[in-house]
Formats: structure tokens, sequence, C-alpha cells
């Protein structure tokens, strides 16, 4: 079963747009995807909605449509005990970072507008870049913060490397879903709005990330902001 923030937060969503359609039962089906076919499958009709980290910018919105923001989080950096602990200190070494997301990008950019020359090693997924890092087959990940939080938590070896306090990045969240389709992206705000006024998504906070993992201000600010009224 799929699990985590978004997801949870999806499944809320869904079962408030249950209650504005005034439907005894909505059947959820999961579709997995993958960072290089998650928007063609949202393009093509395979999936209706993104649930995942995703990050909402102007060039993807030419290719899908994005609910109000859900999260704010930003990149950072983990590495071994003892590896570089300045993003200066990165120069020469193998960066790894997980292939067709904003932070790959992100990665790249920051290495040219600093004229630093550095190893980017493209990975299929978080616990893979995880992996390499453990083993010495990288010098340090490049990732979304948060999501490198939930995997020192939960991963064992996660849990023996060391995460950076500093956001490198912002990146702003949203839901992916397609274009042209105003009464769904409606029922999808008007579920998202309902949920942060309601503060039923502090409980899905606390289910998705543990009880020891509060929302920064900045988060907290976005469930005041992004929320709409009736």
């Amino acid at each position: 079963m799929p699990a985590g923030y978004s997801v949870d937060l999806c499944r809320a969503v869904a079962e408030d747009i249950k209650g504005q359609l005034k439907l005894g039962k909505l059947d959820v089906k999961y579709v997995q995807v993958t960072a290089a076919d998650r928007f063609e499958a949202i393009e093509k009709g395979r999936a209706d909605l993104l649930c995942e980290a995703t990050t909402a910018t102007l060039t993807r919105r030419k290719l899908v449509d994005f609910s109000i923001a859900t999260f704010v989080s930003g990149a950072s950096l983990m590495i071994k005990p003892g590896g570089p602990t300045t993003y200066e200190g990165l120069a020469g070494r193998k960066i790894g970072v997980l292939g067709g997301t904003t932070t790959e990008q992100a990665l790249r950019n920051s290495l040219n507008d600093q004229k630093m020359k550095a190893n980017v090693v493209v990975v299929k997924s978080h616990p893979d870049g995880i992996r390499m890092l453990a083993t010495g087959e990288i010098d340090a990940y490049f990732g979304d913060r948060t999501i490198l939080q939930f995997l020192q938590r939960d991963d064992k070896v996660a849990a023996g490397l060391l995460l950076a306090n500093d956001y490198l990045t912002f990146e702003p969240y949203a839901l992916a879903l397609p274009h042209g389709d105003d009464p769904f992206r409606l029922a999808v705000d008007t579920a998202l709005s309902r949920i942060y006024r309601s503060g039923n998504i502090q409980d899905i906070f606390i289910r998705s990330m543990g009880k020891n993992v509060k929302p920064s201000d900045l988060v907290k600010a976005l469930y005041l902001i992004a929320s709409m009224p009736e």
C-alpha cells in the first residue's frame, strides 16, 4: 500500500470529493509512476492526480496543472560522517541526485553558477542514492530535505548518515492534475482548503512524519495562506 505525506493527503482529498459529489463510495486506484514518466501519466490520462513530492514550476505547468500548494521544502545534502561539510568542499567530488527532478536541475545550475566542477551521478531512486553514499560510491547525496529526514527515520542505512541543516533550494509542492479539467481542480482545491482549515492536516502530518517531527513555521504559514474560504 502506498504511504507518505502526499499519498495520505490525496486519500483525504478523495474522501472530501466523495462528500462533494454525494457519493456513497469512491474507489481509489493506485498507479505506479517514475520520475521520468509521472507527468506523462497525467497527460495521457493514466492517472488523475499525482500524489508525491512534486515541485510546481512554470515549465511543468506547460505539461500539467497544479493544485494550491501542499508543502514547502528544499534540497539539502546528506553525507557520511567525516564527509565534506561545506558546499565548496564538494568540488571535484561525486554528488548523487535523483534524475528527472527539479533537484537535479538545481544542483547543475548551482555548480554552473559557482563555476565549480563536480561529478553529478544520477540515481533512479532515493534508496539507491543512500546506498551508494553509504558504500562510498558517491561523496554526498543531494535531495529533498524532508524526504531525506523521512529516510533517516525509517531506513537503517540512512540513519547512520548526516544531514546538513541548510536548505540549498526552495521547493513549493503541489498536486499535479490534467490541463483543462477546471471542475476537478476546483474539487481538489476545495478539499485541500477544508483539510487545512479544519486542522486535519496536522493529523496527516504527524501520521506521515512522526510525532517528533514538527512542521516548520514556513509550512504552518503555507497552510494558512494557501487555504481558500468557501
